[in-house]
C-alpha cells in the first residue's frame, strides 16, 4: 500500500498535509490488521485525522485538537458544504470507531488487545472512508481514482496467526523477516526461543539460532537465550518496514 499514491489523490480534496496524515494513519491500521497487533493510537489518529478532513472541505480551515466527539455527534451532519457521503454514512462510521476506540481497550498502551473482529471492523470503516474520499476528490484521473479504490479495499493477507497460544508467521519472508515480524507482533514483550523456533522454521534451528545472532550483533534484538527476544528501536522500525513491504 503506497500511503504517497493515497495522498496525492486526496490532496486536492484536503490539502496535502491532512492527506498525508490520513493515508499515514490509514495504512498503520492496514499493517496491524496484517500482523495481529494494534499500534493502538491509530484508530483514534484516524478518526482525528478524518474529522479534520471534514473540516477542512465544509469551510477551507480546521482545527488544530478538533472535539471528536462533539463534532461526530452534534455539528457534521449541520455541515451542508459536504458531500452527503461523508457528512451522514462516513460522520457515522468514524463515530463507531472512535467508540470502538475509547471502549474496546484500544486506547492506551498495556491493556488487553483488541480481538480480531474488532481490527477487522476498524479497517473496513477507516477502508470505506478513504474510498468515499477518493471518490469526491479530483486529484485524480478516473482510472488512477478506481484503481485507488479497489486498492485500498482489498483483503489483508495474514502475516501473523495465533493458534493454541502459539504465534506462526506465515509471510513469504526470509528466516530473519520473519523473527522481525514475529517480535514485532509481541513488541514490546520478550518472547522465549523456542517460542521463536516454533513460530518460525521448526525444521531449522539452527538456522533461526544464526539469524538471531546476526539481529543481536546488529543492534535490532535484544536479549539472550535464556530470557527470551524483543526488538529495540531500531528493530521495530526495521520490522515495521518489512510488513509494509510485504503488504
Amino acid at each position: 500500500m503506497n500511503e504517497h499514491r493515497l495522498a496525492r489523490a486526496l490532496a486536492d480534496l484536503t490539502g496535502s498535509s491532512l492527506a498525508a496524515e490520513i493515508a499515514s494513519e490509514f495504512v498503520k491500521i492496514r499493517r496491524d490488521c496484517a500482523t495481529k497487533t494494534l499500534e493502538r493510537a491509530s484508530p483514534g489518529k484516524f478518526v482525528e485525522r478524518f474529522v479534520q478532513c471534514l473540516q477542512h472541505i465544509a469551510s477551507g480551515k480546521h482545527e488544530d485538537m478538533p472535539s471528536i466527539e462533539s463534532y461526530l455527534t452534534a455539528k457534521v451532519e449541520q455541515e451542508s458544504a459536504l458531500p452527503e457521503g461523508l457528512r451522514l454514512c462516513g460522520s457515522r462510521i468514524a463515530r463507531s470507531m472512535y467508540t470502538l476506540r475509547n471502549k474496546r481497550n484500544i486506547a492506551h498502551t498495556g491493556t488487553v488487545d483488541p480481538n480480531s473482529y474488532d481490527l477487522a471492523y476498524l479497517h473496513q470503516g477507516a477502508a470505506w472512508i478513504m474510498a468515499e474520499m477518493i471518490r469526491n476528490s479530483s486529484g485524480a484521473t478516473m482510472e488512477e481514482a478506481g484503481a485507488l479504490i479497489e486498492l485500498v479495499n482489498a483483503p489483508i493477507g495474514t502475516l501473523v496467526e495465533e493458534i493454541d497460544g502459539t504465534r506462526l508467521v506465515h509471510a513469504n519472508a526470509s528466516v530473519r523477516v520473519k523473527i522481525l515480524i514475529l517480535l514485532h507482533s509481541w513488541y514490546p514483550a520478550y518472547v522465549d526461543l523456542e517460542d521463536i523456533q516454533a513460530a518460525i522454521d521448526h525444521r531449522d534451528s539452527k538456522s533461526t539460532s544464526s539469524r538471531l545472532s546476526e539481529l543481536r550483533k546488529h543492534r535490532l534484538i535484544f536479549g539472550t537465550p535464556q530470557k527470551g527476544y524483543r526488538l529495540t528501536s531500531p528493530g521495530y522500525a526495521a520490522a515495521i518496514a518489512e510488513i509494509a513491504r510485504l503488504q
